[in-house]
């Protein structure tokens, strides 16, 4: 948050034995920092697991479908420029376990995916704060954007030249011999009902973590981690 959003900081509240420690963020607070006890921190963030800190702010900014598009559109980036490249993104169809999505969002932030698209039916998925938390900070460095119809805003990526690729059990193309191109999306589905069929229609390749075959699958998380760091290491 002090990082990228420091702005957003509307007030701080903290426990006694925490306010040293929050002395940055309080100090962003503008005077809006309050101590309170535990439980009032508990009653606040709706959760026993705050550690002490609390912090309220403004609203997130989610991209629009247009900005998304003109975000992981090729032509948009200027090769020229040192570090430039195609951007890459994770799209999350129907996952909505927090815990879940707050793990995949602080492997996709650990290894530099630039955007998260929550997919999910009306009204629009939000952001849990469950998974805020989970995600350790990692939710302040990607774009978020949400859908209610993952499929069509997959259609239009395709239409400026994104790439998308699914992630199944069963997928044809292993991952760590599967060549991936940018700028792209990787697709999680729901742990036990998968990637629907009409955001699978969209994918222009299933790709597949390959196991001895003792367990059947992954947790989505962990499979997430896995997926994405591959995408980071050899996407191209």
């Amino acid at each position: 948050m002090l990082a990228t959003r420091p702005q957003a900081i509307r007030e701080v509240l903290v426990s006694a034995d925490q306010r040293d420690a929050a002395r940055a963020l309080i100090a962003h607070a503008r005077g809006h920092a309050r101590e309170l006890p535990d439980r009032e921190l508990e009653r606040v963030a709706e959760t026993s697991h705050h550690e002490g800190v609390v912090v309220r702010t403004a609203p997130r900014a989610w991209a629009s479908g247009k900005e998304l598009r003109a975000l992981l559109d090729p032509r948009n980036v200027d090769m020229r420029r040192e570090g430039a490249r195609p951007k890459v993104a994770v799209a999350l169809d129907r996952v909505r376990n927090p815990y879940n999505i707050g793990a995949i969002l602080r492997s996709a932030a650990f290894f530099g995916i630039d955007v998260a698209v929550l997919g999910a039916p009306a009204p629009h998925p939000a952001l849990p704060p469950d998974a805020a938390r989970v995600a350790e900070g990692g939710a302040e460095h990607l774009v978020l954007s949400r859908t209610t119809d993952l499929a069509e805003t997959l259609a239009q990526l395709k239409k400026v030249g994104v790439r998308i690729y699914g992630a199944e059990n069963d997928g044809a193309h292993d991952v760590t011999t599967f060549t991936i191109e940018r700028p792209c999306v990787l697709v999680l589905g729901h742990e036990r009902e998968g990637i629907s069929p009409r955001v699978r229609e969209q994918c222009d390749a299933m790709l597949a973590i390959r196991g001895t075959g003792a367990i059947q699958s992954l947790n989505v998380s962990i499979a997430a981690s896995l997926l994405i760091h591959e995408f980071a290491r050899t996407a191209r």
